[in-house]
């Protein structure tokens, strides 16, 4: 069970998709990669990470929040979001139940990147 807190790295929706892709082209389907929460409110994607993240975090276009934890079942049945007004994108696993702060950053830079790329044509 995840009730232990984790922290949340919050970066727009078009950042997090590529990342996501990122991380599964990189790992597999989905191991690496932890629950991943859609803010269709603002647009935004949720990866839940290790607590403690936020305190060392300093991704530009990102913020790492710290949370009380979720509570959970990993695995078990899905659950609602832990966040108001979201959906999973990547529901809970047994796989990755949060995803590697380092691994999610350099995703987020590549992603970032390629955005970038695509964006000057």
């Amino acid at each position: 069970m995840l009730d232990e807190p984790w922290d949340l790295v919050t970066v727009p929706a078009r950042q997090g998709l590529e990342a996501v892709d990122i991380l599964r082209l990189r790992t597999g389907p989905v191991p690496g990669l932890g629950p991943v929460l859609h803010d269709s409110s603002d647009d935004s994607l949720g990866f839940l990470v290790p607590p403690g993240t936020a305190a060392g975090w300093d991704v530009p276009g990102s913020a790492c929040t710290q949370t009380s934890g979720g509570g959970f079942a990993i695995p078990g049945e899905l659950r609602e979001p832990p966040v108001t007004g979201t959906d999973w994108l990547v529901p809970p696993h047994t796989d990755a139940p949060v995803t590697d702060p380092a691994v999610l950053r350099a995703a987020l830079g590549e992603a970032a990147r390629m955005i970038e790329l695509a964006d000057r044509f």
